[in-house]
């Protein structure tokens, strides 16, 4: 099969499209033939040497695909060989062909195509598990989402709307805040121009959100603190600001903050699952009846793996970059 990979660290030059031995399935796994692929700000954090791969997971990068199950063991997901799903791997995603635990696929909801199915798996694994399990977003409460025209805040952004809580969120430039607006965000931040933590007070009337999903981490924590409730829950996610930031404990006790976060790809495939069926309950409908939408900016032919690549870090982009796979 043709497959992307990474013949060393370094920039988006090292994406080189070779050969490979078509993988084969284990144990409650399926084998998909690929039609799309989404790319992730982890799949570049791998390209740089930043990222490996956890044990036992294929060296390609690629965290989420779209496309036709062909082989394995669909039964043990309640599938049958010839189903159109998406799944969320731990790496191999960059092929033609690619392995994925059966209870990690889902079926491409009614109405999408496989490029809009790719960009799915990754960013609603993510969002789910991060802002409604472990942030515990409830009804009634509201949310701020760092990075907002990503594929994690577009996301993020829709599926809080649709479940009716109001959504703040920050983004880099005036385009982006009507972006975020336009998907549903009651109000949209640019942070280059504007105090986040200011038009967080001013829009909550002072007292502030109740869920912050963070990306950056660094020095947004201290910040972050000053935007939250009493009792609300900082949930990080990525460190692109970096891994150390300065705490305000004595804000933490008096006001009953927690501040937590995850990451997902090293987690066992049984969590993956319970996210899987969690979304299928909860979320698929809600894509089925076009209520939500995948955001997708660009796609690019799988040989064109670097030049998706430059475009995510260019963060020019808004919603997801996929590449497609023939």
């Amino acid at each position: 099969m043709k497959a992307v990979e990474i013949v060393r660290p370094g920039g988006p030059e090292v994406l080189v499209l070779t050969d490979r031995p078509t993988p084969a399935p284990g144990p409650g796994e399926v084998l998909i033939k690929v039609a799309a692929a989404g790319i992730n700000r982890p799949d570049v954090f791998q390209r740089a040497g930043n990222y490996p791969p956890p044990p036992g997971a294929s060296d390609l990068p690629g965290l989420e695909v779209a496309g036709e199950i062909v082989g394995g063991d669909p039964a043990a997901g309640g599938f049958v060989m010839g189903d159109r799903v998406c799944a969320l791997v731990a790496g191999g995603g960059y092929a033609e062909y690619c392995v994925a635990p059966a209870v990690q696929c889902l079926p491409v909801p009614e109405g999408l195509t496989d490029v809009e199915a790719a960009g799915l798996p990754e960013t609603y694994f993510t969002v789910w598990s991060n802002v409604f399990d472990r942030g515990r977003l409830s009804p009634g409460e509201a949310l701020l989402v760092h990075g907002g025209a990503s594929g994690i805040g577009t996301t993020a952004i829709q599926l809080a709307v649709a479940l009716g809580h109001p959504v703040y969120t920050t983004v880099g430039s005036d385009e982006r805040v009507k972006a975020v607006e336009a998907l549903g965000a009651t109000a949209g931040i640019n942070y280059r121009t504007q105090d986040f933590v200011e038009r967080i007070k001013a829009l909550t009337d002072g007292k502030g959100v109740d869920v912050i999903l963070d990306m950056v981490a660094g020095d947004y924590i201290e910040r972050d603190l000053k935007c939250l409730a009493d009792d609300g829950r900082i949930v990080i996610i990525a460190l692109l600001g970096g891994p150390k930031g300065t705490v305000d404990f004595n804000q933490v006790l008096r006001r009953r903050l927690t501040i937590t976060g995850s990451t997902l790809r090293p987690r066992p495939v049984s969590f993956k699952g319970q996210i899987a069926q969690a979304l299928r309950d909860k979320v698929w409908p809600l894509l089925a009846a076009g209520k939500i939408r995948p955001v997708v900016h660009a796609t690019f032919p799988l040989a064109q793996a670097s030049d998706a690549h430059a475009l995510m870090e260019s963060g020019d982009h808004i919603g997801k970059i996929v590449l497609t796979v023939n």
